[in-house]
């Protein structure tokens, strides 16, 4: 029987964050305006400097108490800290370590133990979503949702945004376990379709498969694949985690191409982290190495390819959002501006204060409503000032996000995956 971690003040001794880490936050506070709690709170214990302090002060016994993880629940995550750090300082180890400890010692209401146990128990599982696509389309289909939309004020937060979030329940595409390269075959990648994503955003990775077809990839689609993990990675979970990337190596080692691509910036970020989280695990280490190093978000590898397939126009003025595990986590920002930037005829523009989340960060926005809300409000007003028609991102949490905010301001905008955009313009710009 394995014998119970030590514990000493907030932290036991089962991957408790590292001391050498934390020691490198110099407390400059360049961090701060990029962080999204702090520009809205203004509090320092709400700001990577701060929460750094709190592990700190973990490290030397200080008790786990509520208000230390409510600190550490109310980080989105989102690493922007990590982008303007001059120092360096890996917060995304140390946040991940964290959560961790929290999620494992910290005592939950028993409110937050349902939603937790109501999120982790469906999100990660396709089969289980694509249960709610029947229900989802009679909401729509009978007029419910706009009775919904206006009860959901009453009630409580996090069921408000399940109502408001809610994806369109468009039957998914199946896609083919091998869609074949147009012309050379240049490289052989693998897609993660994933859970949420192959549930209710098919179309995206159906696009995803026929632009990298069309620029010579010859593409498989593993069917033992399921979720990469990134929701419990990201809250925490790591057990969990562990479970869901063996399970992801497994099916990506036994289809044996040269990249595996992603088109959610969540996912990528995760499974570009496999080498951290099955470090000590004899049996995936190298292989978790391996396929980290073979990630790639598509617009990542599109761009390392370069183009072959010409690009027909798409008149539309485009506001690109920048997600954060794709920005942050990936440091991924040239590769689908340059993309964008390809199509004729495309204008784009940048909204300002882009280094702010958008406030979706996963499942925060489910388990920390009220914030997310603000967050969203926030990105949304900056958008409706760059004058755009159309808002591009890649990631569809931040497009649920920012269109709920588009809407609940009256000023709804279409919305596309980057990967979309360009998919329609190679089959001719519709």
């Amino acid at each position: 029987m394995a014998s119970e971690p030590d514990v000493l003040g907030a932290f036991d001794s089962d991957h408790p964050p590292s001391r050498s880490l934390a020691d490198d936050c110099v407390h400059c506070g360049f961090c701060l305006p990029s962080c999204p709690t702090y520009v809205l709170w203004g509090e320092e214990m709400d700001s990577p400097r701060g929460r750094i302090h709190l592990i700190q002060q973990g490290l030397d016994g200080a008790p786990l108490s509520d208000a230390m993880a409510g600190h550490f629940d109310a980080c989105l995550g989102c690493l922007a800290c990590v982008t303007a750090c001059p120092s360096g300082v890996r917060y995304d180890e140390l946040l991940n370590a964290t959560r961790a400890q929290v999620e494992r010692r910290h005592p939950r209401t028993r409110s937050e133990r349902l939603l937790r146990a109501l999120v982790f128990g469906l999100f990660p599982y396709p089969r289980r979503l694509r249960l709610l696509r029947a229900p989802l389309a009679a909401y729509r289909a009978t007029g419910a949702d706009r009775l919904g939309h206006r009860l959901a004020k009453h009630l409580p937060p996090a069921l408000a945004t399940m109502e408001e979030l809610a994806p369109p329940a468009r039957r998914a595409p199946r896609l083919p376990t091998r869609v074949r390269a147009r012309g050379r075959r240049r490289a052989t990648v693998g897609l993660l379709t994933g859970c949420v994503q192959s549930a209710f955003f098919g179309s995206v990775s159906a696009a995803t498969a026929r632009v990298l077809a069309l620029e010579g990839c010859e593409v498989l689609v593993p069917r033992r694949q399921g979720c990469c993990g990134a929701l419990s990675a990201h809250t925490g979970r790591r057990d969990e985690a562990a479970r869901f990337a063996r399970a992801t190596i497994d099916a990506f080692d036994a289809a044996g191409v040269d990249y595996v691509v992603t088109d959610s910036a969540g996912c990528g970020s995760a499974m570009k982290e496999y080498v951290e989280l099955l470090a000590d695990d004899p049996r995936y280490a190298g292989r978790a190495e391996r396929l980290s190093a073979r990630t790639r978000d598509v617009t990542e590898l599109l761009v390392e390819l370069g183009p072959v397939a010409p690009r027909h126009p798409v008149r539309r003025t485009v506001a690109y959002h920048d997600a954060c595990h794709l920005a942050h986590a990936q440091k991924i920002r040239s590769a689908p501006r340059q993309l964008l930037r390809g199509i004729p005829e495309l204008r784009l523009v940048e909204p300002a204060e882009a280094e702010l989340c958008c406030g979706s960060a996963g499942v925060y926005n489910l388990l920390e409503p009220e914030p997310a809300r603000e967050f969203g409000d926030r990105k949304a007003e900056r958008i409706r000032a760059t004058g755009a028609d159309l808002l591009v991102a890649g990631n569809p949490g931040c497009l649920l996000q920012i269109t709920a905010a588009l809407r609940r301001a009256g000023t709804p905008l279409p919305t596309a995956h980057t990967i979309e955009l360009l998919d329609a313009s190679l089959r001719g710009g519709s």
